[in-house]
């Protein structure tokens, strides 16, 4: 039975919530990294006080300003000409100053020596290869990433998953199965830093060799940015395109250490449900089941769930 696996930041929760945490990462990169000089944190501290904030991005509140201003800087720019400028030099580099902040948040996820439990990813592995089911993730580490590599499910077309990169870059064509093919899809649903984009090609920069590179296709940002976020990335436009096939031709959704807000991606698996079984682990929190079951019927606005509730959620194991 082939299944679409959504995972959220569950798993690097699940291992260590406060290194894990968005907002420790935001700190870590304003306070520890070099990808910002005073110049620059000056602009983006400015951007912040202009609508109350603080003094250096602490959540995904203060993501959706820098957004923003991001946008209105880019449109200005773009209606410029030789004769009126609309920004000072200040306002042309913040998009750049932004990304660059936001990009190196994305990489604090990557630079670590957590692993998964063995037994997690043997079991997850082995369904993944015997059902040729799809992955889905809205996580920015690389936790899942790092281990299908390793696990060689990842990778050309003769993988069980594939992501759409091939030596030559990203293609939405590269996702079509031909020639009696049934692989799954491997989806980063709110991007990567390893996508860039260089002389108009898309890549994925191997992990080992990577630079920090600011990149577009991140949706680290507040949810009501996600959807603009997406739509302007060729990458994580196609991505979604799939998700929704992937959806259509699986027999059974599971959830996976999501936190259920954003609406982009609930409103998309709701429309799915008439004739599909929803799975949802998660960790119990001490939350009482039938408030939580409550809570995931309001998301999907569904009234049949299996809801499996954890103190680990890498414990679990039965995903037939």
């Amino acid at each position: 039975m082939k299944s679409t696996i959504i995972f959220g930041n569950g798993l690097g929760m699940a291992l260590n919530p406060d290194f894990f945490r968005l907002e420790c990462a935001l700190r870590n990169v304003w306070e520890n990294s070099d990808c910002l000089n005073q110049e620059s944190k000056s602009l983006i501290q400015s951007c912040l006080r202009a609508q109350g904030a603080g003094d250096f991005p602490n959540g995904e509140n203060d993501l959706a300003i820098l957004h923003l201003a991001v946008n209105a800087c880019e449109f200005l720019n773009s209606i410029a000409s030789d004769r009126v400028g609309w920004l000072k030099d200040e306002g042309i580099q913040f998009p750049t100053v932004s990304r660059q902040y936001i990009t190196n948040v994305a990489w604090y996820f990557h630079h670590h020596d957590f692993r998964l439990p063995e037994s997690f990813t043997r079991n997850l592995c082995d369904y993944i290869r015997k059902t040729k089911s799809h992955v889905a993730t809205l996580n920015y580490d690389n936790l899942i990433y790092k281990e299908f590599i390793e696990s060689k499910i990842v990778g050309g077309y003769n993988k069980e998953l594939i992501d759409g990169f091939y030596d030559k870059g990203f293609n939405i064509e590269n996702l079509e199965r031909k020639y009696g093919n049934d692989f799954g899809y491997y989806l980063h649903l709110h991007g990567s830093p390893l996508y860039i984009e260089q002389g108009g090609v898309f890549i994925k920069q191997s992990q080992a060799s990577a630079k920090m590179i600011p990149t577009k296709h991140l949706v680290l940002s507040h949810i009501n940015q996600k959807p603009t976020i997406i739509d302007s990335s060729y990458v994580l436009t196609a991505y979604w395109r799939y998700l929704n096939l992937a959806l259509q031709e699986s027999e059974k959704i599971i959830i996976f250490g999501y936190s259920g807000m954003d609406t982009h991606l609930n409103n998309l698996i709701e429309s799915h449900l008439a004739d599909k079984v929803l799975q949802i682990i998660e960790w119990n929190g001490n939350v009482d089941e039938h408030i939580r079951k409550n809570f995931w019927k309001t998301q999907f606005h569904c009234e049949k769930l299996d809801l499996i509730q954890k103190e680990n959620i890498l414990e679990f194991h039965d995903w037939e």
